[in-house]
């Protein structure tokens, strides 16, 4: 137990430098290439997610964001996407699962957001400190407590994809363990489960690159 997460320790080591992180580009190995006069069906699945995700995003952030703005946060769900995905492939290690990744990806981030709002739109950014409707009893601790929601906002971003990535591969791991100390009956229980667990992981894989997405879009549109 007490080696439980070496499982995640970026251990491959040429010339001192760890090649595990590698992996967070091996997407890119699997993007569709235009090799054809006509669009294959890869193509064209590729552009509809695309398309879906831009109206979508477009709709969150509002019509006074700027052109290509959802561009960045497709590129962010496509790079998790493709790095939660890969992570459930043996001997593929999981980026996203570390506060590395995802915090150094949510930070700047928030950061540029909070730049560009308090710099440009100063009173538009004070206004959401206190929300509409409060009672002036309340209006000093609603700002502390916005103030403190907002200065946390990078760090739940990083842990929430970070804990949901660890949590799945624990699991498995844990799972996979007592395979050896197993009866026939119980070894075809544990795979069964083991299959149930791995779907589960899949759906787990799309839907937190979807959440850590969309927030980010949620934050940004507060900025206009």
């Amino acid at each position: 137990m007490t080696n439980l997460f070496s499982t995640f320790d970026p251990s491959t080591n040429i010339f001192n430098i760890s090649m595990n992180w590698s992996s967070t580009i091996i997407g890119l190995m699997m993007i569709p290439t235009l090799f054809w006069l006509t669009p294959s069906r890869i193509n064209i699945m590729w552009n509809k997610l695309s398309l879906t995700l831009h109206n979508e995003f477009k709709t969150l952030i509002g019509s006074n964001s700027f052109n290509g703005t959802t561009l960045i946060f497709i590129s962010i769900f496509i790079m998790m996407m493709f790095n939660n995905f890969m992570g459930l492939f043996p001997y593929i290690f999981t980026s996203t699962s570390h506060m590395a990744l995802t915090f150094s990806i949510a930070l700047p981030l928030w950061m540029s957001f909070m730049l560009f709002g308090w710099i440009n739109h100063t009173n538009h950014m004070f206004t959401h400190l206190v929300p509409q409707g409060t009672p002036p009893a309340l209006m000093s601790f609603m700002v502390l407590i916005e103030t403190i929601s907002n200065m946390i906002r990078p760090g739940t971003l990083a842990v929430r994809l970070a804990a949901n990535m660890i949590a799945g591969h624990l699991l498995m791991t844990l799972m996979g363990n007592t395979g050896n100390s197993l009866t026939l009956s119980l070894m075809s229980m544990l795979i069964l489960g083991q299959i149930l667990l791995l779907t589960l992981e899949s759906a787990v894989a799309l839907i937190q690159a979807y959440v850590f997405s969309i927030l980010s879009t949620l934050y940004s549109s507060e900025v206009y």
